[in-house]
């Protein structure tokens, strides 16, 4: 069937839809941004789940269902298949985000050299030439006999590509390159980025394959474009780290096909990304002994416990008002546990400033922290190291009770297995003290609970 174009008028700045030009749009209240763009409808089978008669969707028995469509296909990196949840999910699209420069397009490469799929594949590039490419696969050392190139950011031109090719698996770099002349006359625009993505995964959900997709991010460290972008993907992926530094961190913010949350740890070497099988002992290297302000703490990424260093810096203020930093917490939690220091613990911090890192850039977001955060303050203040072979978790409230954590079982286990020999838990948690031990197998593990924060600091700083 041949489009049938109509006409309607979308905002340039979100991407709102009106029928008739209005002066001010009624989303997001920016002026002068509606015009006017045509808008196709497509006939034809499997676009709007009618045939080709226009005969209506019906709908299928859950039994008669194949499980092979959720089969998945190995990226060829531990790690990376540790994060999607086992592989990569036929019929699904992923996104992955991050600064410039950070190692997407290595990743993508290297995904594209090493997965395990006997189909063809394809690499698009919108921000790089045939001749770039090839000068990343040469350092990186991969032949790339099975990759097929599309220096293109024309979505006219990479779907025919991919009528085509037929590829199992599709790399797109960037979702900000994609242009298309019924999307409006302007590339990287909300409009523009919403519409060619969402072409390209209803292309591999059609034709049994799989699609990953590079974003930029903002200032804020959010995907640059709208939000629905992320909703129209099955799961979401964020580079974290520094460019300037060795390591990359991959979080998995969405997996509609696995955990949400997990993270895989790489190195950036001069062949490419290399996964860290053990992070904690990645993230911990380097870690001072007998040094104030210094507490070891256990978080959960995904399913993984992680240990990371926690450090503290607590000093008099030079001005009126004291200073306070975080880095790898939020901002809000430490002021709040900084004033329930002053409060039941008696710390004179009112005039200190004080700073808090997570050494190795690490970002955590979980209330398990809050012990180690409390006592690496106290420790810095006092001027008192604490026991550099000891892991301490726990949340703290506002009345100074120390409340109980999840999985705690899995963050023993992982002290013990990098030879701690204290874990300082949470009271409540001690109910499964011979679980804890059953699962670490090591009886020299010590294991104190405690119920508020002045024991909490007796135990870890006397």
């Amino acid at each position: 069937m041949k489009k049938q174009k109509t006409f309607i008028f979308r905002c340039s700045a979100c991407g709102h839809e009106e029928p008739k030009w209005l002066g001010r749009c009624p989303e997001c209240g920016e002026w002068n941004t509606l015009a006017e763009t045509a808008v196709s409808g497509r006939g034809g089978p499997g676009r709007d789940g009618r045939g080709a008669a226009g005969e209506p969707p019906r709908s299928l028995p859950l039994s008669s269902v194949d499980a092979l469509e959720g089969t998945r296909i190995k990226s060829g990196i531990p790690e990376l298949d540790r994060v999607l949840g086992g592989g990569i999910m036929k019929r699904s699209a992923i996104l992955v985000g991050g600064e410039p420069g950070i190692g997407k397009s290595t990743l993508l490469l290297q995904v594209a050299a090493a997965a395990d799929t006997k189909g063809r594949i394809l690499y698009v590039s919108g921000e790089e030439s045939a001749g770039q490419i090839k000068m990343r696969s040469d350092r990186l050392g991969i032949s790339g006999d099975r990759i097929e190139i599309a220096c293109s950011g024309k979505l006219d031109d990479i779907q025919a590509i991919m009528e085509a090719v037929k590829p199992m698996l599709i790399m797109v770099d960037s979702a900000q390159t994609l242009f298309s002349a019924e999307a409006g006359m302007t590339a990287g625009t909300v409009n523009q980025m919403k519409y060619c993505s969402w072409e390209l995964v209803s292309w591999v959900k059609e034709h049994d394959a799989s699609l990953f997709l590079t974003a930029h991010v903002t200032k804020d460290g959010l995907i640059s474009g709208p939000k629905s972008l992320e909703h129209m993907v099955d799961t979401v992926l964020y580079f974290e780290g520094e460019r300037n530094m060795s390591y990359r961190l991959i979080r998995s913010v969405k997996n509609r096909f696995g955990p949400a949350n997990e993270i895989g740890v790489f190195e950036m070497r001069e062949k490419g990304l290399f996964g860290i099988p053990n992070p904690s002992e990645y993230m911990l290297s380097g870690r001072p002994r007998d040094a104030a302000g210094s507490v070891v703490t256990s978080s959960m990424e995904g399913s993984r416990p992680i240990l990371t260093e926690v450090q503290a810096l607590v000093c008099r203020t030079s001005f009126g008002m004291p200073r306070r930093s975080a880095t790898g917490l939020d901002y809000n939690r430490v002021v709040m546990l900084m004033a329930v220091l002053e409060k039941k613990a008696g710390l004179a911090l009112g005039s200190c400033d004080g700073y808090v890192n997570i050494a190795g850039g690490i970002k955590i977001t979980e209330p398990s922290a809050d012990a180690a955060v409390v006592a690496a303050v106290a420790g810095s203040f006092k001027n008192k190291a604490s026991d550099p072979y000891t892991v301490v978790f726990g949340e703290v409230g506002l009345t100074g009770e120390i409340r109980a954590v999840a999985q705690a079982e899995k963050r023993v286990a992982e002290a013990s297995k990098l030879g701690f020999k204290q874990c300082v838990i949470p009271q409540a948690n001690l109910k499964l003290i011979n679980q804890i031990k059953k699962n670490t197998r090591d009886e020299s593990v010590r294991i104190f609970g405690v119920s508020n924060l002045n024991e909490l600091l007796e135990v870890v700083l006397n």
